[in-house]
């Protein structure tokens, strides 16, 4: 594993927690060459997933490409990484016990959909925004007034209140 500092191809395990429901491991590490320590993420790599996208095309699924949207939505908001990559985790293990080999574009945009909504109601107002493809400001305003008259409880919870860690969640950094 390289540096991300320095390049140093030599780094140590100082850390290894795993994750979940042990299919992600966290393992915070320290350059032997510059001592400056980051986070990687090792997971299971479920190959041969194919996304049919609403037009008919077909492409691989990709992990990354989902990290990406989620990650925007939560862009600024008090998320620990931790608590990112986990919903992310579990939206792909949702993906994944459908047990089909393609799954449909708008099955993986609706549980980020229901992930990000139970999250942080401002995250899923973004993501929704774009997903659903609001043309109105009405659109939106009903939107955002079906969110606050749900009944169903949000689970959304910050990571950090005030510059204070509230869940003994440990935060590197924010997204």
């Amino acid at each position: 594993m390289k540096c991300p500092q320095c390049s140093h191809s030599d780094t140590r395990v100082i850390d290894s927690r795993e994750l979940e429901d042990g299919s992600m491991t966290r393992r915070r590490r320290e350059c032997t060459g510059c001592s400056s320590r980051f986070t990687t993420y090792e997971r299971h790599e479920v190959a041969g997933l194919v996304v049919v996208k609403k037009d008919g095309r077909r492409e691989a699924y990709s992990r990354d490409k989902l990290a990406r949207g989620v990650k925007k939505a939560v862009e600024k908001r008090l998320l620990s990484n931790d608590s990112v990559e986990a919903l992310i985790t579990s939206i792909e293990h949702h993906i994944h016990e459908i047990g089909k080999s393609e799954v449909k574009s708008t099955t993986i945009g609706e549980e980020v959909l229901h992930a990000l909504r139970t999250l942080d109601p401002v995250a899923y107002i973004r993501f929704a925004s774009v997903y659903l493809g609001f043309e109105t400001l009405e659109a939106m305003k009903a939107e955002v007034d079906d969110l606050l008259s749900s009944d169903e409880p949000g689970e959304y919870v910050p990571a950090v209140s005030n510059g204070h860690v509230t869940d003994n969640t440990p935060v590197d950094g924010f997204c």
